[in-house]
């Protein structure tokens, strides 16, 4: 969001990157530490110490660079979770988009451990952790600084964003090591199991939750941008929607134990992981987020008063670095000149999500129309022309994953939309005043009716306040309607790949993919440990199924 001239700029806009990390984890990063600027400079006062040890993390949330960020850049976090399923692809179009086929192996699940987008990612969670458990021990070093609360809430702070990282490592690597200080030789990092990297993750956040402020983080105030409480209790049903999938440390025997034998906390009592995830969701609900009653507002230019949209990366090109690439990499090059910016002609919806969405019937659902660019293009009104003079015309029907010479070579693929183009942005749109959004209360309600259906509820009510926001017919809440409404609903939102293992079909043949060799093991269901990370580590060993 771009903030008008005369509003005070909150405490995240101010952050200024003083210090440099002084920890290297050889076994997880290969960085070297940076000059440090004076330490009274840094932490001479309370102001400062929050400012560099707490606000200082925030510049990691999103990126500018290949493999920085949660969101907005490439070949990182977003980019392994979306284009390695059946929403969405990056064809190759003749000669744009080989890359060396990384694109097409990440659709086909031919990556290996020794991809360095693997690693370069990898680098960049452990990074934060890194930097996370750096600024817990300045916190406590420099405690004579800060009132009780001031401590408390910096602690817990620092706690829900290392435990969010966590979150994301977990997910995509399995068995991981769990770092908690800067005081330890190389020697001394191993592998922890899986469950119990989903055990600590969700008691460090059960933990933090009530010291962390009770505030929206979306909207303009000043923990704009921040972890707050209902962050913490987004990822808390996220990890028990997902705990028969976390709490397993070997997804290639077939054997899970049933949500049902799960048990959970929440305040204090027990229950299975499912009653679990419906309590978090109801606490997030008690928080006052609702759906907004126009769907496409959550991602407009000014999206800073949604009242759904839970965590996000702000973005405002006169105050930060972030970027978000995914418009650009996604339009035709004739399209972005008619709105005066270049593009790169790249992703693309797949033929199976564009059927999901009834393309080609005449109930085609509503969010169709918002979340892509179809057909015949215009831009304020007027038809967008080819170089040939004929108009330009996307295809959405005609995608596969080598298009090289293919008549529609450059215009298969119906293309992403969703977020409004912020005509007044910066460098070809990456630049935008729109913040990106990376947690929302939709997700929430989704992950409800999942939860209640998994527990032999009915989610009906739930699954169709979905669908009746955006004028669609009700629906009885299975679990197959579920998981469409999920991809409908949060298309191009980076949860495609979470949910597909969940629901049992990421190492399935589906759209145009057949499944490499032994995946019917599961075992692309994380991502192999880098080779690089295991010579750095030698107490590191890889996930089964990769050489």
């Amino acid at each position: 969001m771009e903030k008008i001239h005369h509003i005070v700029l909150t405490r995240l806009a101010t952050i200024i990157l003083l210090l440099a990390s002084t920890l290297t984890l050889a076994s997880c990063l290969n960085e070297t530490p940076k000059d440090q600027i004076d330490e009274d400079e840094a932490y001479g006062t309370a102001s400062k110490l929050l400012l560099n040890a707490v606000g200082s993390l925030y510049n990691y949330i999103g990126g500018n660079a290949d493999s920085q960020g949660l969101q907005g850049t490439y070949r990182g976090v977003y980019d392994y979770n979306t284009f390695t399923t059946d929403e969405a692809m990056i064809p190759t179009r003749g000669g744009d988009w080989y890359d060396g086929g990384f694109w097409q192996a990440l659709y086909k699940h031919q990556w290996t451990p020794s991809d360095n987008e693997l690693y370069n990612t990898w680098n960049y969670l452990y990074k934060v952790v890194a930097k996370c458990n750096q600024s817990l021990e300045i916190i406590e070093q420099h405690r004579s600084l800060l009132t009780d609360s001031q401590y408390a809430e910096a602690v817990a702070e620092i706690r829900g964003l290392r435990a969010m990282y966590y979150f994301y490592i977990m997910d995509m690597y399995g068995n991981v090591p769990l770092v908690t200080t800067t005081k330890l030789t190389v020697d001394d990092v191993v592998q922890s199991p899986r469950s119990s990297t989903f055990k600590y993750v969700y008691k460090e956040l059960e933990e933090a939750a009530p010291y962390l402020p009770d505030i929206h983080s979306n909207l303009q105030n000043d923990y704009y941008g921040r972890f707050t409480r209902p962050v913490a209790y987004f990822l808390l049903a996220k990890l028990a929607l997902n705990a028969e999938v976390y709490d397993d440390d070997d997804w290639t025997d077939g054997r899970h134990t049933a949500g049902t034998s799960i048990q959970l906390t929440v305040d204090g009592q027990e229950m299975n992981c499912w009653k679990a995830c419906e309590a978090w969701c109801d606490k997030i609900t008690a928080e006052g987020y609702t759906l907004s009653a126009d769907y496409a507002s959550n991602f407009a230019v000014h999206n800073e008063t949604s009242n759904e949209n839970i965590f996000i990366i702000p973005m405002d090109k006169y105050l930060y670095a972030n970027q978000f690439l995914y418009l650009f990499r996604s339009r035709h090059y004739n399209h972005g000149a008619a709105i005066g910016m270049d593009a790169e002609n790249g992703s693309c919806a797949t033929l199976s999500t564009v059927l999901t969405y009834g393309y080609g019937t005449p109930d085609v659902d509503k969010r169709y129309a918002i979340n892509f660019y179809s057909d015949t293009l215009r831009v304020d009104g007027k038809v967008v022309l080819l170089d040939d003079g004929s108009p330009l015309v996307y295809k959405p029907l005609a995608v596969k994953l080598d298009l090289s010479g293919d008549k529609y070579e450059k215009t298969a693929g119906a293309r992403m939309s969703k977020y409004a183009i912020d005509r007044q942005a910066y460098s070809d749109g990456k630049l935008q005043s729109n913040d990106i959004v990376l947690y929302r209360y939709a997700d929430v309600i989704l992950m409800k009716a999942e939860a209640k259906v998994r527990n032999g509820e009915d989610g009906t009510e739930e699954l169709n306040a979905i669908r009746s926001r955006v004028g669609m017919p009700a629906r009885p809440a299975t679990l197959k309607a579920i998981l469409d409404e999920r991809l409908m609903e949060l298309m191009w939102e980076g949860w495609r790949r979470n949910d597909l293992i969940r629901f049992g079909l990421f190492n399935q043949a589906y759209d145009q993919r057949t499944p490499v060799d032994n995946e019917a093991t599961g075992f692309t269901t994380v991502f192999p440990i880098p080779t690089n990370a295991i010579e750095h580590n030698k107490n590191l060993t890889q996930n089964k199924g990769y050489k």
